[in-house]
């Protein structure tokens, strides 16, 4: 009777051990309480060697993301390297056109620019539209995608609380299963 007890054990034992054994990794729940930081981030890759003279206000756009939201990050892509985002400059007005969520090109307008309309102010505004956020017109300063509407002085680059929650809400999924973005429906969306 001990001898099957014992016996049983080490099965349970072995079985329980086995992928570790074989290499695979397992993946546990994390406790309730554990910060979300220890959560796998969805990354999302940019290219902004088209950015021309709005370079720093494009990486400090994606550093402004980075710093607000935990599900997403935005990375520069490697030399070589595919990237989801691709932001070039243009004598346009500053639009976003995404292809699926975290995918797409960014203009960052000079007309925009031109006009007085701060350059990481924008680069956090359109990036926004990237992570599934849209115009939300007419918009005080303190909501990052008002755009325009909030005004040449505002010069606020910061998503708000909502905005935060929102792209939270988009890749939250998306960080626990994959590291890609999941598909959604193109959207052009000019501001």
């Amino acid at each position: 009777m001990h001898v099957r007890t014992l016996t049983g054990g080490i099965a349970a034992a072995l079985l329980m051990s086995m992928p570790l054994l074989s290499g695979q990794a397992v993946a546990a729940d994390a406790p309730s309480g554990t910060p979300r930081s220890l959560a796998a981030a969805t990354v999302v890759t940019y290219d902004a060697s088209g950015s021309a003279e709005f370079r720093s206000a494009v990486d400090r756009g994606a550093a402004i993301w980075n710093e607000s939201v935990e599900g997403v990050e935005m990375r520069p892509a490697a030399s070589g390297q595919r990237a989801n985002i691709r932001i070039l400059a243009d004598n346009g007005w500053p639009r976003a056109y995404t292809t699926s969520l975290g995918n797409g090109t960014v203009y960052i307008g000079r007309q925009a620019v031109d006009q007085g309309y701060n350059t990481v102010r924008i680069s956090s505004h359109e990036l926004g539209h990237i992570l599934g956020l849209p115009d939300r017109k007419p918009g005080p300063c303190s909501s990052l995608m008002s755009g325009s509407t909030a005004g040449v002085a505002c010069t606020n680059p910061y998503p708000n609380a909502a905005e935060k929650s929102e792209v939270e809400g988009n890749f939250g999924n998306a960080a626990a299963s994959t590291s890609e973005a999941p598909a959604r429906t193109p959207v052009l969306v000019r501001d």
